[in-house]
């Protein structure tokens, strides 16, 4: 295993290092804001005490990464196999267009998560946020899946406004007690049956186990499902993904 200081280290130099190490495991300590930390690495274990700055993962390709606290905006950009556990709250555009992999977010993301998110195939990325997203979750999505269980949000619905615009594929859980309000017409809202938790358990088990969460209790909430509209106009441009 390999540990580096981060401390007052440009961001080059500290991706110089993670890079050139021949460890597969590595530790970060003292991390402060640097950037793209292993973007498009595949086959390392890193560990991030501090603060990564903007596109942590970006163009990921089968790391694991885990953060010890907060990350800042566009975390797992484009990724494409790996996963990113992050233990505190993420920024802005968190998975942004990514296309494979996995994201777990204990506490909350900010606006835009998961936009233009895309799957293809066998490849389904899938985004798990623990409290709540901001504004445009799942803008433009045109497939994964984003699962937001709102703990601490009292059964209300965990997403701020325009949750799904321009949604065209890929589907939204959301755990709250009632449906949510104001949707943008591409989307349309339904309880959560058998077949869609039968889809998404597997992750919230993954997510309770990463973060020591009760799964009989996340479980014991309704979740609701956003799907695209069958009559959304977006949906016309794109192939669909048989």
């Amino acid at each position: 295993m390999k540990t580096i200081n981060a401390y007052n280290m440009h961001f080059q130099t500290l991706n110089d290092e993670v890079r050139g190490c021949s460890d597969n495991e590595i530790v970060i300590e003292n991390c402060l804001g640097q950037r793209y930390i292993a973007s498009g690495l595949g086959g390392k274990r890193i560990t991030i005490h501090g603060v990564p700055g903007n596109a942590l993962g970006a163009y990921l390709d089968g790391c694991e990464i885990i953060v010890e606290g907060n990350a800042q905006d566009a975390t797992g950009d484009t990724m494409n196999e790996g996963s990113i556990v992050i233990h505190g709250m993420a920024g802005d555009a968190t998975g942004y267009a990514m296309r494979g992999g996995k994201i777990f977010i204990k506490g909350n993301v900010g606006y835009r998560a998961g936009i233009h998110m895309k799957e293809y195939k066998e490849k389904v990325p899938v985004i798990v946020v623990g409290g709540v997203a901001g504004s445009f979750l799942g803008e433009y999505q045109a497939g994964g899946i984003i699962v937001v269980l709102g703990i601490g949000a009292e059964g209300k619905p965990p997403v701020g406004y325009f949750c799904g615009t321009g949604m065209h594929g890929g589907k939204i859980y959301l755990r709250c007690s009632k449906m949510p309000e104001g949707l943008p017409p591409q989307v349309s809202v339904e309880e959560a049956g058998k077949d869609d938790m039968d889809l998404i358990e597997g992750y919230i088990k993954e997510f309770c186990d990463k973060f020591n969460i009760s799964i009989d209790e996340i479980l014991s909430e309704k979740f609701y499902v956003l799907k695209p509209n069958t009559k959304n106009p977006y949906r016309q441009l794109y192939t669909q993904n048989l």
